[in-house]
């Protein structure tokens, strides 16, 4: 009786095991699979840039507060994501860039010339001082550094940002104002964020916090 009651025992407990595992790998299962509904749902023109922007380390989710509109791609501008606020005069723009690439050809270089150029990591400098000077109707505005706690926010290591009066062109469609940010990543990659809008005033910065959790850099683990 005691090595039934002791197999009986054994069979309970491990029944129970079973059981919890069971469970644990179906949670996981459909957590996996909620993954892949929601990057499956992102609107089709918008893959090419969330694999852009995953191989940059960067996260993006769609603000439901903005629609997405054709992006600009032509000669002189090429954004890869373009957003609207219905009602609002208020739109972003989107660039990502993914370094890893750049990162290879610039230690292939070093080594086979022993040569030092410009760091990969410093390709965000020239992004918003070359979109700046395309967008700007005039050169009255400067360049700044991102305060440390906005870098926090994002996970990023560094940051500029810029305000500038718009040119009236095409592609700007009559806003005139835009503010410029730009935020990178050591040895993964970057992105440029330009916000047009009519006004400068405080419901521009409302609606840029509503969005301004959309897009950030993966936390690195430590």
């Amino acid at each position: 009786m005691k090595i039934i009651k002791r197999v009986c025992k054994s069979s309970i407990i491990t029944f129970f095991i079973v059981c919890v595992i069971q469970q644990w790998a179906v949670g996981q299962h459909r957590r996996h699979k909620q993954a892949e509904v929601v990057k499956d749902n992102q609107p089709a023109p918008l893959r090419p840039f969330i694999k852009e922007a995953e191989e940059a380390g960067i996260e993006f989710s769609f603000p439901p507060v903005l629609k997405e509109m054709p992006a600009i791609n032509n000669e002189s501008f090429s954004f890869d994501c373009a957003m609207a606020m219905p009602g609002q005069d208020f739109e972003i723009w989107l660039q990502v860039h993914s370094l890893k690439q750049n990162w290879t050809s610039y230690e292939q270089v070093k080594n086979i010339t022993g040569k030092i150029m410009a760091s990969p990591d410093s390709a965000y400098i020239n992004t918003i001082k070359a979109q700046a000077l395309a967008l700007s109707d005039d050169d009255r505005y400067s360049i700044r550094s991102l305060a440390p706690e906005i870098l926090e926010a994002y996970n990023a290591d560094a940051g500029k940002s810029c305000t500038i009066s718009l040119a009236d062109l095409p592609e700007t469609k009559g806003y005139k104002y835009a503010l410029l940010i730009a935020l990178q990543k050591d040895h993964a990659g970057y992105f440029l964020a330009v916000c047009l809008t009519n006004d400068k005033g405080p419901d521009f910065f409302r609606n840029i916090n509503k969005v301004r959790e959309c897009i950030k850099f993966r936390q690195v683990k430590g």
